[in-house]
């Protein structure tokens, strides 16, 4: 089920946030299902599986916030 997450926007001077969706993939994990609007610049790409938290924005609104990339840790074989 989509949620909506909010997208950190670069070049705007002030923290500015878009509502973007997202799939909820784990607890704290949502992948972005939206794409960037033109003339916007987002902090991490649409199709990416972010870190998200609880904020409270200064209007009072509550909403989860995307802060960080989830990394995939990949083996690597020594032969």
């Amino acid at each position: 089920m989509e949620t909506v997450i909010y997208m950190p926007l670069l070049g705007e001077g002030t923290d500015c946030w878009r509502p973007v969706r997202a799939l909820p993939v784990a607890q704290d994990l949502f992948e972005v299902v939206d794409q960037i609007p033109s003339g916007e610049s987002w902090a991490f790409a649409p199709g990416c599986r972010l870190r998200c938290r609880k904020h409270v924005f200064s209007s009072g609104e509550r909403g989860l916030i995307a802060f960080g990339m989830r990394l995939r840790v990949i083996r690597t074989i020594s032969c």
